[in-house]
């Protein structure tokens, strides 16, 4: 499941092929297994997505999900193995794609709820669901929404989380606009931080 950049599905194929998504400051390996989705829908997930910390891909705040929080999340279901989104989650953590990763064997084991895989920014996974008998799972921070500073995302960030929502969504620019000014935070003056 995807809620952030990875809608864009370049996006999501830098993570399993290899490449550097328009934008972003860095280059990633890709997966040991280098096939695209062989499926994506798009879906609504409970909670809610805020922005925070300082992104060393992208600048700006970064993506993550509360699946506690109120929502509904507009995402991205795609349809890869446990090796595949294991591989992402490294990346996701600035660690290569490795064959002993203990994330794989959780996932194959499945997950109910959250899992702490680690301590880092992506290194929870949460299950939200099934969809077609599958679990859906996606990566997050330990935190939730109200627990840290939030911060707003870069425009090349954000260009890419709005690129996925009109693929994914089909939204429109004004759809796109609305749910990134509700989930983006303001500064005490009302502008955009």
């Amino acid at each position: 499941m995807s809620y952030g950049s990875n809608m864009a599905r370049a996006r999501l194929a830098c993570y399993l092929a290899g490449g550097r998504p328009p934008g972003a400051r860095r280059h990633y390996p890709g997966a040991r297994d280098r096939a695209l989705p062989r499926e994506d829908r798009a879906v609504h997930l409970p909670g809610r997505v805020w922005f925070a910390g300082r992104s060393a891909v992208w600048g700006g705040g970064t993506a993550f999900y509360d699946h506690h929080a109120v929502g509904p999340t507009p995402a991205r279901a795609y349809r890869i193995t446990a090796g595949q989104l294991t591989d992402v989650a490294a990346q996701e953590m600035h660690r290569s794609p490795a064959h002993d990763d203990p994330l794989e064997a959780a996932l194959v084991a499945g997950i109910d709820g959250r899992h702490a895989a680690g301590p880092g920014r992506y290194e929870t996974l949460v299950a939200v669901g099934h969809l077609d008998g599958l679990p859906m799972v996606t990566l997050t921070a330990p935190h939730g929404h109200a627990d840290v500073p939030h911060a707003a995302p870069s425009a090349a960030y954000a260009a890419t989380i709005s690129a996925g929502l009109r693929e994914a969504h089909g939204w429109s620019d004004a759809e796109v606009a609305a749910y990134l000014g509700k989930v983006t935070p303001r500064d005490d003056a009302g502008g955009r931080r």
